[in-house]
């Protein structure tokens, strides 16, 4: 918790750009402190009591959310550039796209599916057999996290909506490929900058590629093995078939250590995980040019982490496919490495800050509180790069900055807050005003439904 709302370093002067109105701002203030600095389970509770000295009822975050969602991205989006001009390496840009879920119980939540989970069958003599377990459904999210030169890192976030939500509030119903196809349209990047598109294999699809096309963007996709290959119909091999003879195949050995290669910055390691005793990877790595049917001239690179090569399965092997010619094998391996990243990216929204942790009926407020969870984020990588990018900042406190992700700059930013206070209150209690100032903000420390009646 905070005793006053300005503590939070440099986070007044960013929401003061965006425009937005007084209560707008309070209730964003609000979100982005608990999802920072909050104890426990991330709750409505925990965002309307954590300015103790403008507490609100938990209530009115959820309205709040659910009024102004469609105003709160643009406190994204100035975060977003402004990370963009604090970018001053050349390099490669990195844009990994991937889906994640959060799980939701109740019949009434809204825009949920179920991933097809399945009641078990009632059966004489099962313990706890009577018991009924609501059926748990999902929210959907899919998100881009761009992966820069220097090492930042800029997610973008849309939902994802049912075909019945769509057709409830007369939305275009949208796949998640779709959604990812207008995020590689709508990335922000400098001109000229090369940037690599990675994902999994659900986003290999034709949309996605067209959108890559049009911005000149290179892609790297594992392939279904069931593609089928350019060929007279009836007589179209499968990618799969490439694998049943691979005698005449030349292997290379490719050893990939996390702290070391072109990459390094991309992943922001630990200290610990840097230098000769981190652990390397071996892949062997075999790459063909073929023509697939619907897609062209590619390259194909089997990728597996066997020591026989020639005997690895098919479960054992990695299908990548790209349309970058000017990548070597070992960079395009490497590159592919870096989806991880957009995982780790998960764990920490959901671990760190709590995203997951909300429960809402009406999915606007859904949206609201992805918008300022993602701004969380941004808000701490820009409070990350403003300090690297210091003048004053020494040696030692630079090689500190560096490494450090979500639950470091956390921590980071608690200190900076913690020292405002302490100097915000030291400076009231020089002065007989000073101390009556500082008694009304401790009794308005609580929500007005917890307070003690006096």
């Amino acid at each position: 918790m905070m005793m006053v709302a300005d503590s939070l370093p440099g986070l007044k002067g960013v929401l003061a750009r965006c425009g937005l109105k007084v209560t707008t701002a309070a209730m964003a203030t609000r979100l982005i402190t608990a999802f920072i600095l909050h104890s426990g389970r991330m709750s409505c509770l925990r965002a309307a009591t954590s300015v103790r000295s403008d507490s609100c009822h938990r209530a009115q975050v959820g309205r709040c959310l659910a009024k102004w969602a469609s105003l709160l991205p643009c406190v994204g989006d100035l975060l977003r550039a402004e990370l963009l001009r604090y970018e001053t390496s050349l390099g490669t840009y990195v844009f990994a796209v991937d889906a994640t879920l959060c799980g939701q119980a109740g019949k009434l939540t809204e825009n949920t599916y179920s991933t097809g989970n399945r009641k078990r069958r009632f059966r004489k003599g099962r313990r706890h057999g009577g018991y009924r377990h609501q059926r748990r459904s999902c929210h959907s999210f899919t998100v881009g996290l761009l992966l820069t030169p220097s090492g930042l890192r800029i997610p973008v976030l849309k939902p994802h909506y049912t075909p019945s939500y769509c057709k409830t509030h007369g939305i275009i119903h949208r796949t998640t490929a779709e959604v990812a196809a207008d995020m590689v349209r709508d990335l922000k990047v400098p001109a000229g900058a090369r940037v690599i598109v990675v994902g999994d294999t659900a986003y290999e699809l034709w949309v996605v590629r067209e959108a890559c096309e049009a911005r000149g963007f290179r892609w790297i996709f594992p392939c279904n093995p069931e593609r089928v290959l350019e060929g007279r119909q009836g007589r179209r091999l499968r990618v799969r078939s490439l694998m049943d003879d691979r005698s005449a195949w030349s292997w290379q050995t490719i050893r990939l250590a996390p702290g070391q290669g072109e990459f390094v910055a991309h992943r922001r390691l630990s200290r610990h995980r840097i230098g000769p005793k981190a652990k390397s990877r071996t892949y062997r790595v075999h790459e063909e040019s073929r023509r697939i049917r619907s897609i062209g001239a590619v390259r194909i690179v089997f990728s597996t982490t066997k020591p026989d090569s020639k005997t690895a399965s098919l479960d054992n092997t990695k299908i990548l496919l790209t349309n970058a010619s000017d990548l070597s094998v070992r960079e395009i391996v490497d590159i592919y490495t870096l989806r991880w990243q957009i995982e780790l990216f998960f764990k920490e929204l959901k671990s760190t800050l709590g995203f997951h942790q909300y429960r809402f009926k009406r999915f606007a407020a859904v949206e609201g509180w992805a918008s300022l969870a993602i701004t969380t984020f941004l808000y701490l990588e820009w409070y990350r790069a403003r300090q690297l990018a210091s003048a004053r900042l020494s040696a030692a406190n630079k090689a500190w900055w560096v490494p450090q992700r979500t639950h470091g700059l956390c921590q980071a930013v608690r200190l900076a807050s913690e020292r405002s206070e302490l100097a915000y209150m030291a400076k009231r209690l020089e002065t007989p005003g000073g101390v009556q100032r500082m008694k009304a903000l401790l009794e308005r420390g609580f929500a007005a439904e917890y307070r003690a009646t006096m």
